[in-house]
């Protein structure tokens, strides 16, 4: 019987953008997105379906990928369909806009997730780029009540178990754990797969699920945040440069010397 596989993926600022393109709206506390730079899905994502497209290759899956947020660009949103995920869930509502947020994300997750009728493996990427808070795998196993491993670089699943290669200081780990359960995985699992031009055609062709908060049935004190954002800015740097002359080289090295003692760094 196919493995009932779900990837939890997350649209992103992309990380790779120029450091001059990044903005931050002052007022709202939130980064701007460039508007020359389209969004892309988090890398470590992306290594989650590909641990998932290789279980549906070795024995056969069905892959339903799962992501949170408030402006989706469909057409980055479904590259894990043109990879070869099955389905797509988006869960687009002003309210989920609070994204550093863990305990909300987490909470619009698993309703998704018991509203599908759950999953006998959840993959996910071991953080996102944009906040790097490796919170929400956690957070959704905890509430679901399964077991999590985290770091695999290779993830197989055999007579209801999930064997998982984790990444170790000094090479890997080999953790099993009964089915269903949540793996996190890393980029040392391997280059994800490109999509085929067939895999490209057969995603426009597919129609995203799309929930809101009212869809998830999910009670108002759970949609209130855990965590208040009080100031968000790009850190400023000062740089000054002083030159030490003298009459010639030793006489610069002892001047340089004294200045140095002066300001107690010798």
């Amino acid at each position: 019987m196919p493995v009932n596989i779900c990837v939890l993926a997350k649209q992103v600022v992309d990380p790779e953008m120029p450091a001059a393109a990044f903005r931050i709206d002052a007022d709202s506390m939130r980064v701007v997105p460039p508007p020359n730079i389209p969004p892309v899905v988090n890398g470590f994502d992306e290594n989650a379906v590909e641990a998932a497209l290789r279980i549906k290759d070795a024995q056969g899956a069905n892959i339903t990928v799962i992501s949170s947020g408030t402006a989706f660009a469909l057409d980055v949103m479904k590259k894990p369909l043109s990879m070869g995920a099955d389905e797509l869930i988006l869960l687009q509502d002003d309210s989920f806009s609070n994204t550093i947020d863990a305990f909300l994300t987490v909470q619009m997750l698993t309703a998704a997730i018991n509203k599908l009728g759950g999953f006998d493996l959840i993959i996910c990427g071991r953080q996102a780029s944009d906040w790097d808070n490796a919170q929400v795998p956690l957070g959704v196993a905890e509430t679901l009540g399964m077991a999590c491993i985290t770091l695999g670089k290779k993830v197989d699943v055999q007579d209801g178990k999930v064997i998982v290669e984790r990444l170790a200081p000094d090479g890997y780990d080999v953790v099993e754990a009964q089915l269903p359960a949540l793996v996190t995985v890393s980029n040392e699992l391997g280059q994800p797969r490109y999509p085929t031009l067939r895999g490209i055609m057969a995603a426009t062709r597919k129609r995203p699920t799309v929930w809101t908060a009212g869809d998830l049935d999910i009670a108002p004190d759970r949609l209130e945040p855990r965590i208040t954002l009080h100031d968000l800015f790009v850190p400023q740097r000062d740089q000054a440069c002083e030159l030490i002359e003298g009459d010639d080289d030793a006489d610069a090295a002892r001047k340089l010397a004294l200045r140095l003692r002066e300001d107690r760094l010798i």
